[in-house]
């Protein structure tokens, strides 16, 4: 049986990689530019995770390095886009760990390595680039890297896209028992849909009805995507109908910076001093403004941003200059 398959009660403790809780920050400017009342949004400050750069993927790493730590694994293999922050913290938890990393990356090895990729390089990554990668290419490709540690004598352990899996979404699921902690009463918590378990965790936790997630294009069918981590989490009775996702954001594709979302960087630094990422968390804001605007969020409703970090991908981000 593969070890993400085994039953809960055989699941290893998480490791701890970060720093927790992370903290709630009140949002009054930027409330107040977004048409909510002043007193009525917080960010949920996951970007000062501690690790590597901090995020949301340190909270699923801390699940996914337990079931490595387990096996024996000497090596964690995973793949992502060529400004991963997946990828990046994948690369500092192993390095925190005393494991090798193997990053597959789908794109062209880029003349100068910046932003995300500059950290990989630093935290001991081996980088193996994939041209005009499928998702299937980039699966087949993952395994042809862990078989060639296995012919070096290693033991891989495979972390899936995204760092995404239902037994990692419980570092979401303890991320919303935080909140709850911190900021009882919540209406909304709104969150980029990368590759999903952050929202499958929150949804575990908060229920359906109050977790926003703002697709960014990662993923091909968000709500299949979703539905598929959701039964995978033991205990979790959620009705599809209630799930809130979001996909007026994509716009040309994930790759690419949105107008809505251009305008929300500038809009979180001029108003708190925050900085989002091109590809989540600026997408994130542009789908919590356009909430209010329509009426699914209502102006005195107690609602939660969660910055989820990525900044260092918009250092290696071709919009960059249109930022400037």
């Amino acid at each position: 049986m593969p070890e993400n398959a085994r039953p809960a009660d055989q699941q290893p403790a998480p490791v701890c990689l970060g720093t927790w809780p992370t903290p709630v920050e009140p949002a009054p400017r930027l409330a107040a530019a977004a048409g909510l009342a002043a007193d009525a949004l917080w960010i949920k400050r996951d970007d000062l995770s501690g690790l590597g750069g901090g995020g949301n993927k340190v909270r699923k790493l801390q699940y996914t390095c337990a079931q490595a730590l387990a096996v024996g694994a000497t090596t964690l293999v995973t793949s992502g886009a060529p400004q991963s922050n997946h990828a990046r913290l994948t690369a500092a938890a192993a390095a925190r760990l005393g494991l090798r990393a193997v990053l597959v990356l789908g794109g062209e090895r880029p003349a100068l390595a910046q932003g995300n990729l500059a950290l990989d390089h630093l935290a001991g990554a081996r980088l193996a680039w994939l041209p005009g990668a499928t998702p299937e290419r980039l699966r087949d490709e993952v395994e042809r890297q862990a078989q060639q540690v296995r012919e070096d004598g290693g033991v891989p352990f495979v972390i899936p896209f995204g760092g995404s899996s239902s037994f990692s979404a419980r570092g979401y699921a303890d991320c919303g028992a935080e909140l709850l902690d911190q900021l009882p009463g919540i209406d909304h918590v709104v969150v980029a849909f990368g590759s999903g378990a952050t929202m499958a965790g929150l949804v575990a936790s908060l229920g359906a009805g109050r977790v926003i997630g703002i697709d960014t294009g990662a993923v091909a069918d968000p709500g299949v995507t979703l539905d598929e981590l959701l039964d995978g989490m033991p205990d979790v009775a959620v009705r599809r109908a209630d799930l809130r996702i979001d996909r007026g954001q994509v716009g040309a594709g994930y790759a690419a910076l949105t107008p809505d979302a251009a305008a929300a960087m500038r809009l979180a630094a001029r108003t708190e001093g925050i900085f989002l990422d091109p590809t989540y968390t600026a997408r994130a804001l542009a789908g919590l403004v356009a909430c209010v605007a329509d009426g699914r969020i209502g102006p005195r409703d107690r609602t939660v941003f969660v910055h989820t970090g990525g900044l260092p991908g918009l250092f290696g981000h071709p919009a960059l200059p249109q930022l400037a």
